[in-house]
């Protein structure tokens, strides 16, 4: 029986299963990832209300609506094709005129950039036009009560702005889309009987986009437990909200092509991370940061909650947590000039690099490393199905979000109890609702966060002894949200005041 592994093909005996098949390429999907398995291909056209329009200036990709002026465009396909730009100016540009049968009012109505809009010049249909709305104004084009809004251009938008009086649409173009009928499924189960020429998916590749060297840093956060997340599934697009809301700054434009990851860096969905299955325009709010390379039908398969296992490259150099030496010693090993500041005696740990970024690393081919001694650098465990909404914030603030490291300054330290004031402001944009308060003593060991009953709310505390009373930030149990607890609290006990440890998230 022969069958393909992530494009290898190898032979199996009669009955084999997915686990006899991945065992023989050595295949390891990441734990709890999908398996792509497909047994056969196939696709059909279908027509669909889409079409392009081929102008003397480009083409233009349009889409029509669902109402009743659809039958005036299927009846003057042929007429508008041909015709000339009667005018044009800031708000729009109009081709025609032909003939219709549009029915007109006389009123004004409000249209919207990227609207495609059929009007009667002068009131007359047999002065019909079509005009394409480059912004949002409000005018009478005599168009239908409802506003004569026909479709919408969704590709070479571009086009629009660089039409002029003279151009000419040369010729108009129905889409064909085609729809994949392959027979396929995502699956775990291991003991799924194989048939023969079946194609196995375990792995997507991807490789980061050298002119996008911060988010290439967050999509290399985003799956740096060698998995993506799919929170949500669209026709064009898989999506991970793993990062959702952090901040990450805008850095390369361009059309958002099939295998095409970007990240959201404005507005609603900010720090949402999308991988697209069909092509698409380009858009100011999306950064891309990455092309998925191989695996294509594991991103077409996966559903919402699922993971995939992905491999991105180049690999992602994080020397955060690591052991001086050994982080040094890496760095030459790839022909990277390392400098080192703060303690560098035999136990020095690394809890800062400048830059930050892979792709910039490998692009200087030089990094800065910062040290402590590992005293000061603290394991611990974070109840993240106790307090997600407290650990949002608390990861925001030290920066367990992206990376393995992150800082906290030692505010005040009293009796049992270790205040620590994080080093972000993030309190105008994070709720710190009471979650996860303590019902009995605390053991030593506890973190908290206090929380918004509390007036120094944000405030992140550590009790080194057992209390009946306050929590480790030093309220009462109401203004307290417990997050996780301290695996070494030894290397607390000669913490002062001004100082700052670093903590390392074990998961």
């Amino acid at each position: 029986m022969r069958v393909f592994v992530d494009g290898r093909e190898i032979e199996l005996f009669p009955g084999a299963k997915l686990a006899d098949a991945l065992s023989k390429c050595g295949a390891n999907p990441a734990p709890g990832a999908i398996v792509g398995v497909v047994k056969g291909r196939g696709e059909k056209s279908s027509q669909t209300n889409s079409y392009w329009l081929l102008t003397t200036k480009g083409k233009l990709r349009i889409e029509l609506l669902d109402n009743d002026l659809q039958k005036i465009w299927h009846e003057s396909i042929d007429r508008i094709s041909g015709c000339a730009v009667r005018w044009a100016s800031a708000d729009g540009v109009a081709f025609g005129p032909f003939v219709s049968q549009i029915s007109f009012s006389r009123d004004a109505r409000e249209y919207s950039r990227w609207e495609v809009v059929l009007g009667a010049a002068g009131f007359d249909k047999e002065n019909t036009q079509i005009i394409f709305v480059r912004r949002r104004h409000t005018a009478a084009y005599g168009t239908p009560k409802d506003g004569g809004v026909l479709g919408h251009i969704v590709g070479g938008k571009n086009t629009l702005d660089r039409l002029q009086a003279g151009d000419r649409i040369e010729g108009i173009e129905p889409i064909v889309e085609w729809q994949d009928i392959t027979e396929k499924q995502a699956t775990q189960d291991l003991t799924m009987l194989l048939v023969d020429g079946m194609e196995i998916f375990t792995t997507v590749q991807a490789q980061l986009q050298e002119d996008s060297p911060l988010g290439a840093e967050f999509f290399l956060a985003v799956t740096r437990d060698g998995t993506l997340k799919v929170d949500s599934v669209s026709s064009s697009y898989v999506s991970s909200d793993l990062l959702l809301k952090e901040p990450v700054i805008f850095e390369h434009r361009e059309p958002r092509l099939e295998g095409a990851v970007t990240v959201r860096t404005s507005g609603r969905g900010l720090g949402r991370i999308f991988v697209y299955k069909q092509d698409r325009t380009s858009n100011p709010s999306h950064s891309i940061v990455a092309r998925i390379t191989s695996g294509m039908d594991m991103i077409k398969l996966a559903g919402p909650g699922q993971s995939i296992t992905i491999n991105v490259k180049p690999e992602r150099i994080m020397l955060m947590g690591s052991i001086l030496k050994d982080a040094v010693k890496q760095m030459q090993s790839m022909g990277i000039a390392t400098e080192v500041t703060g303690y560098q005696g035999e136990d020095a740990v690394v809890v800062r690099q400048e830059p930050g970024a892979t792709m910039a690393i490998l692009k200087g081919k030089t990094v800065t490393l910062h040290a402590v001694p590992s005293s000061r650098l603290v394991a611990v465990k974070l109840y993240s199905d106790l307090a997600p909404k407290t650990l949002d914030y608390f990861r925001h603030v030290t920066g367990l979000k992206e990376r393995p490291v992150g800082p906290l300054p030692v505010y005040f330290v009293y009796e049992n109890t270790l205040l620590f004031k994080p080093e972000i402001d993030a309190l105008s944009y994070k709720e710190l609702l009471p979650e996860n308060k303590p019902t009995g003593p605390v053991p030593a060991g506890s973190i908290a966060v206090s929380n918004q009953v509390s007036k120094k709310v944000g405030m992140v505390g550590v009790k080194t002894a057992e209390d009946r009373r306050y929590g480790p930030s030093g309220e009462k149990f109401e203004a307290t949200n417990l997050i996780g607890r301290v695996l070494e609290p030894e290397k607390l006990k000669d913490v002062a005041e001004g100082e700052t440890i670093f903590i390392k998230e074990v998961r």
